[in-house]
């Protein structure tokens, strides 16, 4: 799959489906896998192999007026994913396409997590997401690209879709090897309220995915070491503007 130079897009729909398609990396490189997991899991006996979706094929066009991003998908192990990450996206082919809750406080902030230390990434700062993985899978095939935002929302931060509302509509920001699809959710909380409200929720829970959240009101509280470069891009374009807040 071709990798264009970083840019956003906004659209209004996402039919994202599940192909029965090898994943030739995982296979030819099974081996190297499992070397790199066993270092991994060695380091943090925490985190587990389960089953996520890669996108292998994307198109983005236009039906009656509307703006859809259209994709398919192959399953794959997390441990081949992680590899595949680590060592530099080496297959070209595929990409990860992952939804994110771009979470707004009444106030206006941009309200992100932090990733706790036993995590596949420790220290990093971005939106409540996740690949998607067969928790997303409909019975038709399709990927449930909200509901995955909605449940890593609720696993993440303990907010329900009944706490928050939800913007129609996405914002994309397509990087390298992701495709970051943002969706905007409006809590009716203030920022430090939301903060306190997850410190609570994630004090009950013995390995927490996040260890807090982080507030953006301004371009002065990104933080360049912590935050992916997708992440980056998406909240420099919506502090300029470009998404509503």
């Amino acid at each position: 799959m071709r990798v264009d130079p970083p840019r956003i897009e906004h659209i209004h729909e996402i039919d994202y489906r599940v192909e029965q398609t090898p994943w030739h990396f995982a296979i030819e490189e099974a081996a190297a896998v499992d070397r790199h997991w066993g270092k991994l899991t060695a380091q943090n006996p925490r985190l587990y192999n389960g089953r996520v979706f890669l996108m292998h094929r994307m198109t983005i066009n236009e039906d009656d007026g509307r703006r859809i991003l259209r994709g398919a998908a192959l399953e794959a192990d997390y441990k081949a994913f992680i590899a595949w990450r680590d060592f530099g996206n080496p297959d070209r082919q595929v990409c990860n396409c992952f939804a994110m809750a771009a979470l707004v406080s009444d106030d206006g902030a941009f309200v992100l997590g932090r990733m706790n230390a036993h995590t596949a990434n420790p220290g990093l700062i971005y939106f409540p997401s996740g690949t998607p993985d067969p928790h997303d899978r409909r019975e038709d095939g399709t990927i449930d690209l909200a509901g995955s935002v909605e449940r890593e929302l609720a696993e993440e931060t303990g907010i329900k879709p009944q706490d928050v509302v939800t913007d129609p509509g996405w914002t994309l920001v397509l990087s390298g090897p992701r495709v970051a699809c943002m969706k905007t959710v409006r809590s009716p909380l203030a920022a430090a309220e939301l903060e306190a409200r997850v410190a609570a929720f994630v004090a009950d829970d013995p390995f927490p995915e996040l260890d807090g959240l982080y507030s953006v009101h301004s371009e002065r509280d990104l933080d360049e070491a912590r935050m992916p470069d997708f992440t980056l891009r998406y909240l420099r374009h919506a502090l300029a503007g470009g998404t509503a807040r």
